[in-house]
């Protein structure tokens, strides 16, 4: 599935410098540059258009609209304000099709593991990946399959399989396994002892 695309509304800066941005965070904007492209934009949103964006679990593509001119981009950073939780600036890097670009994406676990069947827990080791591929390529959500994972048994980076993007975890990474309970693993022993016996 294709990542989904937001739309921001942004507007060119006049003036650059702390006193402006100080003066547009206090009037509810946050400041933010877009780069990657021939030259800087220098520009600021309405905060609560970026809300979409910076809290949800999804990846998204931008099209960051400044005053009429569309940028495809995606959000490279965000500083937030240490107490406050504001957003105090965003950088935006603007994508283009025949390059490749490096993202965070969710991982979606599919399926129902045989070790939770017998009482087992799933512990999801990793909720995100780094993803690197072309803008067409780069999926909404990294698909790891755990119908298959036994108790006791773990799925690595390696086991994944990608369509037309790169994993830049290590191969060895954990991203899911099932973890055995205490009450499990004690009626197991038991039985084994009985078995002994």
């Amino acid at each position: 599935m294709s990542i989904q695309v937001i739309e921001v509304l942004g507007y060119k800066r006049a003036n650059l410098g702390k006193v402006n941005a100080k003066q547009l965070r206090t009037e509810a904007h946050t400041p933010g540059v877009l780069y990657g492209g021939t030259e800087q934009v220098h520009f600021y949103v309405p905060m609560i258009f970026l809300r979409d964006l910076i809290y949800t679990a999804q990846a998204h593509f931008v099209d960051l609209n400044i005053e009429g001119t569309i940028y495809r981009a995606i959000l490279q950073e965000i500083q937030f304000h240490p107490v406050s939780e504001m957003i105090l600036h965003v950088d935006f890097l603007q994508i283009f099709e025949d390059k490749k670009i490096k993202m965070e994406i969710p991982v979606a676990f599919i399926g129902k593991p045989v070790g939770v069947a017998k009482g087992g827990v799933l512990s999801k080791k990793q909720r995100k990946l780094w993803v690197t591929a072309y803008p067409k390529d780069m999926p909404s959500t990294v698909e790891v399959e755990v119908g298959a994972l036994d108790l006791g048994q773990i799925t690595r980076v390696q086991q994944i399989s990608t369509q037309n993007y790169t994993l830049l975890a290590l191969p060895n990474t954990p991203v899911a396994s099932i973890e055995i309970p205490r009450a499990l693993r004690s009626t197991a022993s038991k039985e084994e002892k009985k078995g002994k016996k």
